[in-house]
Order: C-alpha cells, then structure tokens, then sequence
C-alpha cells in the first residue's frame, strides 16, 4: 500500500517556549555534544589502535561507544541547528529516519549491554570456556547483529507507521519518536497494527532486561564465593552495571513524557527529561569505563602524556 499521508513537513513545537534561552541552550548543546564526540572517539581508537585491547570485552565496548556517536549524531546536529532557526520544521522523510535513529540507538544500547552480561557470566563463572566460546571473530559478528536486529524491528515499526494516513503536522517535541507521530493519526483504528509492533518490540527488550538482571544475579550469587571472582566482577562488571542503571532511568523518563502525557509539567523540564538518554550515558559511559578499566585508563594517560610532552 502506497503512502496516503499528505503531511510534507512537521513542525517540532518543544522549543517554542526556551526563546529567551536559546543561546545558553545552544551553547551548552555544542559543549555536551563536542565532549560525547571527543571522549567517545578517543577511546574507540584506543581500542582500534592497542592491540592488547582487541579482546571481547574492549571489543564490545568499541560497539557500544560507537552505537553512542551514532544515536546522538541523530540528534544534535538537527537540534543546534533549530536553535538557531526562527522556524523548526523537519521533513516527512527526515521525521522518519530521525524516529528510526532515535529507537535503533536506544535498542541497540540494551542489546549490547546483554551481550556484555553474557560476556562477563562466561569469564566468571565458565572461564574454561570462554575464549572458544567468545572469539574475536564471533564477538565481532555478535556485536554487528546487536546492531542490526534492532534496526530491522524499529524499520519495521517505522515502515508501518510511514503507512498510517496522518491529520496533524505539530510534533510537541525536541525530536520525531514513532510513538508521537503515530498519535497524530487520522483514524485510530489504522494504528491497531502500530500498537502491535509496538508491544511486540517492547516484549522484546523486556526481555533484555530480564536475562541482564538475571545474569548479574547469578554473577553476584557466584561471585560471593571467591574473592578472586569478587575482584573480577568489581573491576568488569560494576561499570556495566552502572551504564544498565544510567540507561534504564533516562529511558524511563523519556518514556514517561512520552506515553504519559506530563502537561502539568513545565516545557524545559520535560524537554529534559525526553532527551536525558542522549545526555547522560553518551557522556558517563566512556568515563566510567575509562576510568575504572586499568587498560583502557593506563592508555589513555600514556596518550595525554606523550601529547603534553610533545607540546
């Protein structure tokens, strides 16, 4: 079926009520968007580069890291530039793969994270195992498939709701969602399969997040035990914990604002809470590993070091 929806362009009216603060704003996005850049990119090529950390482990945070400047590449550019434009519009198309960026990111997120607790239950608690269970090789593909598997369930969400026959072009939002563009359907009962997709994706993350708890469990259970398992799971695991929680709470504020509608709240604060997930972990994420992982703190510091000795 062919498209009906005769919407061109949307409008996103989250900003309308920040124009006395739009430069502090624009200012203070270009400062957060510039050091998730920075710190972001600075560890994947210490990855890349360090052969001693072409391991698992630094592999799947290579992933992740990278899965970071892609969600947030989704974001800011667009949003700085509507900081600086009088009107804030968006294409159709551009609405779109904006919402499928947005969902991609934050599934891929949970997805990576799952592999990086089923990881770390192999070198724990099955470390014979472990390295003929997680190759390089294998690690690589698995973290390419976390990639990849979400980004086909959120097409298809998006490809469902590119089919739903639209009476609105006013987003109230920093950014396109699925969920905010389905709503502005001209008939509700065209969106029964929307919600289905829908529930069906959520079921499936719900699911991540199950076996995530539920290895960490079994982790700390088996970790109790020894102290040389304590001291592993103090220096690998706490930091994807960390990032699990860090994520988890920005997600479910943005889900509040979303699914619950928060008119009572003030337009900055829940402009805030919708874009937390795009704040916080792309920026805590490669600080708490960099910080608490030894390898990846030890090159680091040899980086800054031999930089400040040649300046």
């Amino acid at each position: 079926m062919a498209n009906v929806s005769v919407i061109t362009v949307f409008v996103l009216s989250g900003l309308n009520e920040t124009v006395n603060h739009r430069s502090i704003i624009f200012f203070l996005s270009l400062l957060c968007y510039c050091t998730i850049l920075v710190v972001n990119v600075s560890l994947i090529v210490i990855i890349i580069l360090d052969n001693s950390l072409h391991e698992p482990m630094y592999i799947l945070l290579c992933a992740f890291f990278m899965n970071g400047l892609y969600g947030t590449t989704g974001f800011y550019p667009k949003f700085l530039w509507d900081l600086l434009s009088p009107v804030h519009v968006i294409s159709y198309s551009g609405c779109l793969v904006q919402a499928l960026v947005m969902y991609s990111f934050a599934c891929s997120d949970l997805s990576i994270l799952a592999l990086m607790a089923y990881d770390r239950y192999l070198a724990i608690c099955r470390p014979l195992e472990y390295h003929s269970v997680m190759s390089k090789h294998r690690v690589t593909k698995l973290a390419f498939f976390c990639w990849l598997m979400p980004f086909c369930i959120i097409a298809t969400n998006i490809y469902q709701t590119s089919r739903v026959k639209l009476c609105s072009s006013h987003i109230d939002r920093l950014f396109c969602v699925n969920w905010s563009i389905v709503q502005l359907a001209c008939f509700p009962e065209e969106t029964t399969i929307n919600g289905i997709f829908g529930n069906v994706t959520i079921t499936i993350y719900v699911l991540h997040g199950l076996f995530i708890v539920w290895s960490y469990l079994y982790l700390i259970k088996t970790c109790t035990s020894s102290l040389e398992n304590r001291a592993k799971f103090m220096q690998t695991c706490v930091p994807h914990l960390t990032s699990l929680f860090t994520f988890s709470f920005t997600v479910l504020f943005d889900l509040m604002t979303l699914r619950l509608a928060l008119k009572d709240f003030p337009q900055m604060l829940t402009n805030f809470m919708s874009i937390e997930f795009l704040i916080i972990p792309p920026i805590m994420n490669p600080l708490i590993y960099g910080f608490k992982l030894t390898k990846i703190r030890k090159k680091f510091v040899c980086v800054v070091s031999f930089k400040i000795n040649v300046n």
